[in-house]
């Protein structure tokens, strides 16, 4: 670890493994980091019900600490140590003893809605993944990350909303490993110059006629604009595909998980405005994009339950 690094470390090492014993310190804490990072989608917007915002703060929590084990530590051997150690304290949370700031306000959620460990084990092997492999094949190779580093989110939350079944579960994938995917095709620059990571596959990039060489040297081509345009198109059905899921969810909780889906074709969206070069230029949601997704969901809320008292 450089010097430059230190501070970098101790504030996720602080986050990851700090002691809080009381469990209100303990969800303040996840509550003040929930609220304090950037995502192409809120978090806990005033669309999801009071009772749900802080169990979605504590799994955010979980979430965000255990990425930032994998993107925020320089060295992939520390990170595995940390990540492991990360583990252990997920297995310390299910044996009822939880050690640390995140496990102490995580227990309440994991208890109020009886959740399985193995989405938060899951989450946990696809970052260690990410320090051990930094190139994909095929689709297929990057879809079965994503059924480890996005789908469990997924099934995380429909765990706090009261749905178990395999059906809810299946479309819920889709929705999550397309807004992953949608991620990797926002950050195809950034993953190479920060991490050395390629998330495009290797059989997409031949196809194309795209290499390593022209990706780090930031050349947008033609046929790199084809290559993230396929990409965009084949995740945007993913998208679709996933809709299926909101008709079969309450009204309560289908706005706040409406955005998950609409955040990412936002950003598939952004990527077709740049005429599908992210070589030069990042795309990213402002703060008003995102204000307008809320928007956007609450008059639809709105609307749905004007009509029920229409109807009643």
């Amino acid at each position: 670890m450089t010097m430059s690094d230190a501070p970098v470390r101790a504030t996720v090492y602080d986050a990851a493994f700090g002691t809080v014993n009381d469990p209100a310190a303990a969800e303040g804490f996840t509550w003040r980091l929930a609220h304090s990072h950037y995502e192409n989608f809120p978090v806990v917007s005033i669309l999801l019900p009071p009772p749900l915002r802080q169990d979605f703060c504590n799994i955010y929590a979980f979430c965000r600490i255990a990425d930032d084990l994998s993107d925020e530590i320089a060295d992939p051997d520390e990170s595995l140590r940390l990540l492991e150690r990360f583990r252990q304290e997920t297995l310390s949370l299910y044996a009822g003893r939880p050690q640390t700031a995140v496990f102490t306000a995580l227990q309440r959620t994991v208890e109020r809605h009886d959740i399985p460990i193995q989405p938060f084990l899951d989450l946990i092997d696809a970052f260690e993944q990410d320090q051990r492999l930094t190139r994909y094949d095929t689709f297929e190779q990057l879809l079965d990350y994503c059924r480890r580093s996005a789908d469990p989110v997924g099934r995380l939350v429909l765990y706090m909303c009261g749905y178990r079944d395999e059906r809810r579960q299946q479309l819920s994938d889709r929705t999550c490993s397309a807004l992953q995917l949608a991620n990797f095709w926002q950050d195809i620059q950034r993953d190479l110059n920060d991490h050395d990571r390629i998330y495009l596959p290797r059989e997409t990039m031949d196809r194309f006629g795209i290499n390593e060489e022209q990706l780090r040297r930031g050349i947008c081509t033609e046929e790199f604009r084809q290559c993230v345009r396929f990409e965009v198109d084949r995740t945007e059905a993913m998208f679709e595909e996933g809709d299926a899921l909101l008709p079969l969810l309450s009204d309560v909780v289908r706005p706040q998980i409406s955005l998950f889906g609409q955040g990412g074709r936002a950003i598939l969206k952004a990527i077709r405005r740049q005429n599908y070069d992210t070589l030069t230029q990042r795309p990213a949601l402002s703060r008003w994009q995102m204000g307008r997704l809320i928007f956007s969901a609450m008059a639809a809320r709105l609307t749905q339950v004007v009509g029920q008292e229409h109807r009643a």
